[in-house]
C-alpha cells in the first residue's frame, strides 16, 4: 500500500510491531485497511490524533490474531515440545551444511580460546598484591635525589627512619615496615650445620631483613609461627616453606638454627621462629628468608645508626599504610617539610630530595627504578594484547554474522513455508537465536579444550608460572559466561532479523534478494576484519624490528662467550686472605688455552649500578658536580668486555701509580667536565667529591649501555681497584664446557666452602628484555591467530557474493568469460575493500606503534615499507581464502547457473 506524496505515514513503532510478530499473509489481509483508516483520520482528527488512533487500532487488533497464530503454529504445547522442535531443527541446520558449521564453530572457539588465554595473562598481571589484606591502602616510599640542580637517581630504596618517621608525624599514616635487600647487595650462605649428614649449605638471592611488622603487614600465611611475633628479637630468622624443606626435610623448623656467613664478613646464628607458605607468582617483592632486622643493630660501633635512625645512606625498602580514603597527593605535600627537618643540611650540600608515595598494586605496572627487587612488567602490553583479545572475539562474531547471511537462500525457503503454514516473526526469531546459543555453546566447549591443550605452550611464551592454575580464576568464567551470553546474543541478532524478514510469496516463487543495507553492513564487517588484520601485521613486525634492534645494537661492550661468576660468600678470615685468594683465582684461569681474558669488577652489564659518582673537573667550582655511574674494576675490565679507549690508554700495571691516581671516564662524561674533545681530557685532574678522591684521567672510553636501550646511556667514571671485585668476568676463546670446568674446579680449591653457580653475561642482559620478549611472542601468535579468525570470514563473504552473482557468471560464461575472467571480476570487490580497510588502518596503527617505540632511549624507526607488507600480505591471504568459492563458483556449467534462482 503507497501514500501519496502529501499524506503523512502511519506511526513507526506500530508498523514495527505488526511486522515483527504477524505473518505476510496476516500483513496483507489487515494491512490495507489500517492504512484506510488512518487517511481517513488524518482528514477528520488531524495527524496527531490519527497516529495515536492507530496505534490503539494495532494493538486492539492484534490480540484476536495472534492467538489464533499460536493455535496454527502449535503453540498450545509445553515448553518442552518447544525446546524439542528448536533443538531437531537446529541440530538438522547444522548437519545438513557441515562445512558452514564446522567452520562456524571452530571460528568461534578459537576466537573463544586466544581471548580466555589473554584474559588469563592480563588477570595474571593485573593482580600483583591483591593478596595482601588492605593492599589499596598500601605505598611505597621512593626516593628521588637532585644534586647541583641535575636529577641524579631515583630509587626504589630509602633512608631506615622514614616509615616510622610518618607514622608519628602524619596522623594519616598507621603502619610502616622497612626491609634491608642484603641478598642483591652481597652474597650470602646460609648453613644448617646440625644436619644429621652433611651441612646444608645454599646460596640465598631472596634474602631480606625485614621490620618486625613486614609479616602480618604483607599478610604472610604462616605455616608455623606466629607472624605478629617471629621478627620481634635479634638473630630471629623466617623462612618459606619450600626453603625449610630443602634444610629440614618433614621436620619441624621452629627452633632450630642456621648459620649466615656473606662476604662482608658477617657471621650470624640465628634461629627459626617461623614457617612461612612460599610467596605467590603475582608480587614484586619476592623472599624466601627474613631476618630480624634487631640483628644488624649491633653489628658494629655505629650500626644502629646506619640500620634505623641515619639519615645518611638510603638502604630500605620502606612502606606506609595509610587510613582508607586518604588524600595521598595532600600526603605527599607534608613530606617535604618532614625532609628539611631531618635533612638539614640538604641546601648546604646544593642536593634536593623527592619522596614519593607509589601505591602498591601499582608497582609492577609503574616502576623501573634504581634499586628495585627484580625487574618488573608493564602495562603497555596489557593495553595492546587486550584491544587483540576484543579484536579477536568481535572478529569470531563477525564471522558467524557472514556465515550466518551468506547461507540466507539456503534457508530462505524455509522460512517461506513456515510463515505460510501460521510461524510468526517473532517465532523464527527465537528459533535463529536458539541456533546461535547453540552454535556459541558449542564453541565454547570446544575453547576450553582448546585452551587445555595449549596451556603448556601459553605458559612459556607468557612467563606466567605453571602454578597460576587457569580454571582457579573466578574472573576467568564470569567472562566466559558474559562472552557466551553477549555474543550468542549480538552475533545471532542480525542474521535473526535478516532470515525472519524474508517474505513468503518472494521466497516460494524463488525470488530472493537481499536488502542493500544488509550487504552494506557485511561489507563494512569485513572491512573491520581487513584493517584489523593490516593493523596486526604492522605491529607484529614493527614489534619483531624493534626486538632485533635491541638484540643486534651496538651496546659500547661485547656480551658474547662471557661467563659470569659471583665472588664467595663465605668471607674467608681476614681481607689479607681474601684479596689473595682472588688474585690466586684469577691467575690459575689466565692461564688456561681456553679463557681469552680474566677480570673483576663491582658491576656487570645488565644491572643498575648502585654507586653515583659526584664528579667535577678539578677546576671547576667546588659542590658544581655532575652524577655519574661509578664502576669500579681491575686491570682486565675494559679489555675482557671488549670496551673501545677513544683516548688515551687503559689502565695498566705498567704504570704502578695507576691504582691511586687513575681514572678513565665515558666519552658523554667529557663536555659535563667542561672539555670539548676526548684527546683535551687526557691528564686532567677530576674530583669525585662523594667518595673523597682527585685522580687523573688517563682515558676515554666509549659509551656503552650498561642498561637496556630503554634508557639512555648514562656518563660513567672509572675506577682501578682490583679488590672491588663483587664479580669475576671470564672472556671464552675456545671450548666453553671445558672453560666452565677449569673455573669450576679452581673455584673448588680456592673457595672449597662456598657453593659453585654462574651465568652468561648474554642471557643475563638479554634478560632486561624478557617483558618485551613476551609482549613480541603473545602479540606475534594472537595476531597470526587474528588474521586466521579472519580468513574464515572472508571465506563466508566470498561464498555469498558468489551466490549473488550466480546468474551473472552463466551469463558472462555463455558469452566466452574465462575462468581467470569470472575469478578476477569476483575479486576486484574485495580488492577494493582492502585498499580501504588499510588506509582506515595504517593512521591507527602508526599512531600506536609510535606511542610504545616511544618507551625505548634507543628505538628503530617505523619502516612505510611494512604498512606495504601488511597491504600485500593481507590482499595474498584474503585472495587465496576466496580464490576456493570463486573458483569453484567460475567453473559451474552455465546452464546450471541460468537455471539457479
Amino acid at each position: 500500500m503507497s501514500y501519496k506524496n502529501d499524506m503523512p505515514s502511519p506511526p513507526r513503532i506500530a508498523r514495527w510491531f505488526l511486522q515483527l510478530f504477524c505473518t505476510e499473509l496476516w500483513l496483507e489481509e489487515i494491512e490495507g485497511d489500517l492504512e484506510e483508516e488512518f487517511a481517513l483520520n488524518v482528514k477528520e482528527k488531524g495527524i496527531r490524533k490519527a497516529r495515536i488512533s492507530y496505534f490503539w487500532t494495532v494493538l486492539r487488533s492484534f490480540r484476536p490474531y495472534i492467538l489464533k497464530e499460536k493455535l496454527l503454529s502449535g503453540h498450545n504445547s509445553n515448553k518442552n515440545v518447544m525446546f524439542s522442535n528448536y533443538l531437531k531443527i537446529t541440530l538438522r541446520a547444522l548437519l545438513k551444511n557441515r562445512v558452514y558449521s564446522f567452520i562456524n564453530i571452530s571460528g568461534l572457539a578459537i576466537g573463544i580460546a586466544g581471548a580466555l588465554l589473554i584474559f588469563h595473562y592480563v588477570s595474571f598481571e593485573s593482580s600483583y598484591e591483591k593478596f595482601i589484606q588492605d593492599s589499596d591502602d598500601m605505598y611505597r616510599v621512593s626516593l628521588e635525589l637532585y644534586g647541583n640542580g641535575e636529577f641524579v637517581y631515583h630509587s626504589a630504596e630509602n633512608y631506615p627512619p622514614v616509615g616510622e618517621t610518618m607514622v608519628n608525624d602524619f596522623p594519616e599514616v598507621v603502619e610502616w615496615a622497612h626491609l634491608y635487600n642484603m641478598g642483591a647487595k652481597n652474597n650470602v650462605v646460609i648453613t644448617y650445620e646440625e644436619s644429621p649428614g652433611e651441612p646444608v649449605k645454599l646460596k640465598h638471592k631472596k634474602f631480606l631483613y625485614a621490620s618486625p611488622s613486614t609479616l602480618s603487614m604483607f599478610s604472610a600465611q604462616m605455616v608455623e609461627g606466629d607472624a605478629a611475633t617471629a621478627l620481634n628479637e635479634p638473630f630471629s630468622i623466617v623462612i618459606s616453606e619450600s626453603t625449610a624443606k630443602k634444610y629440614f626435610g618433614d621436620e619441624s623448623a621452629l627452633g632450630k638454627r642456621l648459620r649466615l656467613r656473606d662476604d662482608d664478613f658477617n657471621n650470624e646464628n640465628c634461629l627459626v621462629t617461623g614457617v612461612f607458605k612460599d610467596l605467590p607468582a603475582n608480587t614484586h617483592l619476592k623472599y624466601d628468608v627474613l631476618i630480624s632486622t634487631g640483628t644488624i643493630y649491633g653489628r658494629w660501633d655505629g650500626a644502629l645508626t646506619r640500620y634505623k635512625t641515619g639519615w645518611v645512606r638510603k638502604d630500605f625498602y620502606t612502606y606506609v599504610k595509610v587510613r582508607p580514603g586518604t588524600d595521598i597527593k595532600a600526603l605527599e605535600s607534608k613530606i617535604p617539610e618532614m625532609i628539611d627537618r631531618n635533612m638539614p643540611d640538604l641546601a648546604d650540600q646544593n642536593a634536593r630530595h623527592v619522596m614519593h608515595l607509589q601505591p602498591l598494586n601499582r608497582i609492577h605496572f609503574d616502576s623501573h627504578l634504581s634499586d628495585e627487587s627484580e625487574l618488573n612488567g608493564s602495562a603497555e602490553p596489557i593495553t595492546f594484547l587486550s584491544i587483540i583479545a576484543i579484536f579477536i572475539v568481535v572478529i569470531a562474531w563477525v564471522n558467524y554474522v557472514n556465515l550466518a547471511t551468506s547461507r540466507s537462500l539456503d534457508r530462505a525457503r524455509e522460512v517461506g513455508i513456515r510463515k505460510v503454514l501460521g510461524s510468526l516473526r517473532a517465532q523464527l526469531i527465537r528459533q535463529f537465536l536458539f541456533e546461535s546459543v547453540i552454535v556459541n555453546l558449542l564453541a565454547v566447549v570446544l575453547a576450553l579444550g582448546i585452551v587445555a591443550l595449549a596451556l603448556p605452550s601459553f605458559y612459556v611464551i607468557s612467563g606466567i608460572p605453571d602454578s597460576v592454575v587457569i580454571w582457579q580464576n573466578q574472573s576467568l568464567w564470569l567472562l566466559l559466561g558474559a562472552v557466551f551470553l553477549f555474543g550468542s546474543i549480538v552475533s545471532g541478532f542480525y542474521p535473526a532479523m535478516v532470515l525472519s524478514s524474508f517474505k513468503p510469496v518472494s521466497t516460494l516463487k524463488g525470488k530472493f534478494r537481499n536488502s542493500s543495507t544488509g550487504v552494506l553492513l557485511r561489507k563494512g564487517l569485513v572491512i573491520f576484519q581487513f584493517a584489523t588484520s593490516a593493523a596486526l601485521i604492522v605491529g607484529t613486525l614493527t614489534v619483531s624490528k624493534q626486538m632485533k634492534y635491541m638484540q643486534s645494537a651496538d651496546l659500547g661492550f661485547d656480551l658474547e662467550q662471557t661467563i659470569v661468576v659471583e665472588r664467595a660468600a663465605i668471607a674467608d678470615t681476614s681481607r689479607t686472605v681474601r684479596n689473595r685468594n682472588l688474585e690466586t683465582f684469577q691467575e690459575q684461569l689466565r692461564a688456561n688455552a681456553n679463557i681469552k681474558s680474566v677480570s673483576s669488577s663491582g658491576m656487570v652489564p645488565g644491572k643498575k649500578i648502585r654507586f653515583k659518582g659526584a664528579v667535577r673537573a678539578y677546576n671547576q667550582q667546588a659542590g658544581q658536580v655532575h652524577p655519574m655511574d661509578a664502576v669500579g674494576g681491575d686491570y682486565g675490565l675494559i679489555e675482557t668486555l671488549g670496551m673501545e679507549i677513544i683516548a688515551g690508554r687503559n689502565f695498566s700495571r705498567d704504570f704502578p701509580n695507576d691504582r691511586d691516581t687513575a681514572v678513565l671516564v665515558s666519552r658523554s662524561s667529557v663536555p659535563l667536565l667542561g672539555y670539548d674533545n676526548p684527546e683535551d681530557i687526557i691528564n686532567q685532574a677530576v674530583v669525585v667529591e662523594n667518595f673523597g678522591a682527585t685522580a687523573i684521567v688517563i682515558g676515554v672510553v666509549e659509551d656503552y649501555n650498561h642498561e637496556s636501550l630503554r634508557v639512555k646511556a648514562a656518563p660513567s667514571i672509572f675506577l682501578l681497584d682490583p679488590q672491588w671485585a663483587e664479580y669475576f668476568l671470564f672472556r671464552v676463546d675456545g671450548s666453553i664446557p671445558d672453560a666452565l670446568a677449569a673455573i669450576e674446579r679452581q673455584w673448588s680449591i680456592t673457595y672449597s666452602a662456598n657453593p659453585f653457580d654462574f651465568f652468561f653475561l648474554d642471557e643475563f642482559f638479554n634478560n632486561q628484555y624478557k617483558s618485551e620478549q613476551q609482549f613480541q611472542a603473545m602479540f606475534s601468535v594472537f595476531s597470526v591467530l587474528a588474521i586466521l579468525i579472519g580468513c574464515l570470514g572472508l571465506f563466508g563473504l566470498s561464498a555469498f557474493t558468489a551466490m549473488q552473482k550466480t546468474k551473472e557468471i552463466g551469463i558472462r560464461k555463455v558469452l566466452g568469460a574465462s575462468v581467470q575472467g569470472v575469478f578476477y571480476m569476483l575479486s576486484k570487490e574485495f580488492i577494493g575493500l582492502i585498499l580501504i580497510a588499510n588506509v582506515i588502518a595504517w593512521p591507527i596503527i602508526y599512531f600506536a606503534m609510535d606511542k610504545w617505540l616511544q618507551g625505548f632511549e634507543y628505538r628503530t624507526a617505523i619502516d612505510i615499507s611494512v604498512f606495504g607488507l601488511a597491504l600485500l600480505a593481507v590482499m595474498a591471504v584474503a585472495l587465496l581464502t576466496i580464490s576456493f568459492q570463486t573458483i569453484k563458483s567460475a567453473r559451474l556449467n552455465p546452464v546450471d547457473s541460468l537455471r539457479y534462482e
